[in-house]
């Protein structure tokens, strides 16, 4: 028998059993459970493990796959082609803006140097998981060993440096020991992680002592331009100078050396008149008369010879020409 219940201007039949019992429907979901439990797909970026009543069974590759339905065999996938990021002493979470937030954990990146002094040391380890079957079974807590892995390297290698050395110059020395001491502890521990690069995020001094520090490091910066300015300034005026003061001496030895050999060569000329004057007084007079003249004419314009014993010459010179 069945039931008419009329709603509106619809009518509906309700039949008093249903078509088939509650065990044929309980069959039929388990049968489709089945079948979507036993298809599954592995990403590009990604490995499966395969998992056979709780056994490790093998790793799958990117595709399609079958598989017994859960629970005889289940897949765990990991990005095991995907570069991880974990960060310290700072978190990028996501809002309800969509715009990242960070928060500063100084749990984690509070650490003591080895002069005694404190640090805020942020940074962010980036990493693959080459091994998935280590990572899952060696490890009980992969993420969470990695993450202690990583804190308890970082603070013994800066426990070996001084706060002078993190602050400034000694960053990529600090990145660079601590990937070599966490891939020895990761290959210590196989758990299947290979370290890519360690990024030291901006070092800082605490927050309570951070105004000093940036006044002391002021300081630092105005006393190295000053001295870097007085070192420019030596360096240019003092070679100047020191080239000046070699040319004057040049200069002055040079014209020592001139005026030494004019005075030689000058004596040596007199020496040498006096003993041809010694020798014939009146030709040298003659040669020295001589000599002198053909040094003085060639100076005059006009030249006009008379004779001792000449009279009446005006008339015959020129002297209207002259006074013109």
């Amino acid at each position: 028998m069945a039931r008419k219940i009329i709603v509106g201007d619809q009518e509906f039949t309700i039949p008093d059993k249903f078509p088939k019992s509650g065990l044929s429907i309980g069959l039929l979901l388990v049968a489709l459970f089945a079948v979507w439990s036993s298809v599954y797909r592995v990403e590009l970026e990604e490995e499966g493990v395969l998992m056979t009543l709780g056994e490790y069974s093998g790793l799958v590759q990117s595709g399609i796959h079958l598989k017994w339905p859960a629970p005889i065999q289940t897949v765990i996938k990991i990005p095991t082609k995907r570069e991880l990021e974990m960060e310290f002493g700072q978190r990028g979470t996501t809002g309800s803006d969509r715009r990242v937030n960070r928060s500063e954990i100084e749990e984690e990146s509070l650490m003591l140097t080895g002069d005694l002094n404190v640090a805020v040391v942020p940074w962010k380890t980036q990493y693959r998981i080459v091994e998935p079957s280590k990572f899952l079974f060696k490890v009980k807590d992969p993420i969470g060993t990695f993450r202690d892995m990583n804190e308890a390297v970082m603070r013994e290698v800066i426990g070996d440096r001084s706060v002078n050395e993190v602050l400034t110059a000694g960053r990529q020395e600090i990145a660079a020991k601590m990937e070599v001491k966490l891939q020895e502890m990761c290959d210590q521990y196989e758990n299947g992680i290979k370290i890519n690069r360690i990024l030291l995020q901006k070092v800082l001094p605490p927050k309570q002592v951070q105004d000093a520090f940036n006044e002391v490091n002021t300081a630092e910066q105005e006393k190295e331009k000053m001295i870097n300015q007085a070192l420019g300034d030596y360096n240019r005026i003092i070679p100047r100078a020191r080239g000046e003061a070699e040319q004057t001496v040049q200069q002055a030895e040079g014209y020592s050396m001139d005026r030494i050999n004019r005075a030689k060569g000058d004596a040596s000329l007199y020496s040498n008149l006096l003993k041809a004057y010694q020798k014939s007084p009146e030709v040298t007079k003659d040669r020295i008369y001589l000599e002198t003249m053909a040094k003085v004419y060639p100076n005059v314009k006009q030249k006009i010879i008379l004779d001792k014993e000449l009279e009446g010459v005006l008339p015959l010179l020129p002297l209207g020409q002259e006074s013109k």
